[in-house]
């Protein structure tokens, strides 16, 4: 009996370490490395924000311009039974930037501005003080029902802007075009504008890429106007001796406007069409093919012999442009002005500007208000 329980304890301490054996050992949870986090390049990281400040900056308004085309090609001389008729057209383009260029605000206008004259050389219509421009007179101008599209000119231009928004001014000079009769030689023969668009485009083309050449920076600005006074009140009837002599005084203003309204940079220009007529209603000299602006004549003008600050109106225009940046438009209508004599009503009597500016500056305040108006 002993030696039955001695082998059954030798059977159990020999199976105890066996059952151990076939055990299975867990296995410890596996615990993942940790990588050290992995720093970007600095020359990636330079990139990185130079992308984000691009993107930042694209669709904000860097820079702002002001385009001026102006003719008076399409004046008539005098035939049987019809008196002799001057014609300015002057096509103005206000035009906002981003920082690479792309066109962010586009306001685009003509001033269309007849002066006539009867058989005997006296006016045959009223002279104007505030011309319309097509904008201004909407569907009063009359081109919806001779439009293939019937559509107003203001309506047709309202969607060339639209296209040229995120364009540069090389795109919108870029864009095809057709002849569609020996009148209309530029139309627009792209997709996107054949059922919207049928008017002639080159002079358009030609004010936004003028705007872009003499754009200036406008930090801060978030949307441009444009401003359009015109006036014919300095043209002359037939008088013994004299032929009639027209004058279309165009004055117009490109203003970028802060988020309060003030103004960051205001670009002012003038373009006096003239066209002299002889006692028989015929032209005294060959019509130019552009009229330049005052600002292209620079010293041209002619205004620096006669002033008496001896400066010339491109120089004087900058300082009161000048002058305006940061105020608001009530305080640049509010500006003290004097007689300097019957003819300037409206000089600048402030400190600021009597030693730079003896112009007279109310047209300048009216188109500057009007462009205001009218940013987008």
């Amino acid at each position: 009996m002993k030696r039955i329980i001695s082998l059954l304890l030798v059977l159990v301490m020999v199976l105890i370490p066996l059952s151990a054996c076939k055990t299975e050992e867990k296995p410890a949870d596996k615990v993942e490395e940790t990588k050290p986090e992995e720093k970007k390049d600095e020359k990636e990281e330079a990139k990185d924000e130079a992308k984000d400040g691009a993107k930042e900056a694209e669709g904000k308004i860097a820079k702002v311009g002001l385009g001026l085309v102006s003719s008076s090609g399409r004046s008539k001389e005098a035939e049987e039974g019809k008196g002799a008729v001057a014609q300015a057209d002057t096509t103005l383009a206000a035009v906002g930037f981003d920082a690479e260029g792309k066109i962010v605000s586009v306001t685009i206008d003509v001033a269309q501005t007849k002066v006539e004259y009867a058989e005997d050389g006296k006016f045959a219509k009223e002279l104007e003080t505030d011309a319309k421009s097509k904008k201004e007179k909407g569907a009063e101008y009359g081109m919806k029902d001779k439009s293939e599209i019937k559509k107003e000119w203001d309506e047709q231009m309202a969607s060339f802007e639209e296209w040229m928004i995120g364009k540069t001014a090389d795109e919108v000079m870029g864009i095809k075009v057709k002849e569609r009769d020996p009148g209309h030689k530029s139309v627009p023969d792209i997709p996107d504008l054949t059922s919207s668009v049928t008017i002639t485009v080159e002079s358009y083309q030609a004010a936004v890429k003028e705007a872009w050449d003499n754009a200036v920076d406008a930090e801060g600005a978030v949307k441009v106007g444009l401003g359009v006074v015109t006036n014919t009140l300095r043209s002359k009837e037939l008088e013994e001796g004299k032929g009639m002599a027209s004058q279309v005084d165009t004055t117009a203003a490109a203003v970028a406007l802060d988020a309060e309204d003030k103004v960051v940079k205001a670009i002012v220009d003038v373009v006096q069409n003239k066209v002299k007529f002889d006692d028989n209603g015929k032209f005294e000299a060959e019509l130019a093919a552009e009229d330049k602006s005052k600002l292209d004549l620079g010293d041209e003008y002619g205004m620096k012999d006669k002033s008496e600050i001896k400066k010339e109106w491109h120089e004087q225009i900058k300082s009161f442009t000048e002058w305006m940046e940061g105020k608001t438009i009530d305080e640049i209508n509010g500006l003290k002005v004097k007689e300097r004599d019957p003819g300037h009503k409206a000089v600048p009597d402030d400190p600021d500007l009597t030693s730079s500016v003896t112009i007279t500056v109310e047209g300048y305040q009216a188109a500057v208000t009007e462009a205001a108006k009218l940013a987008r």
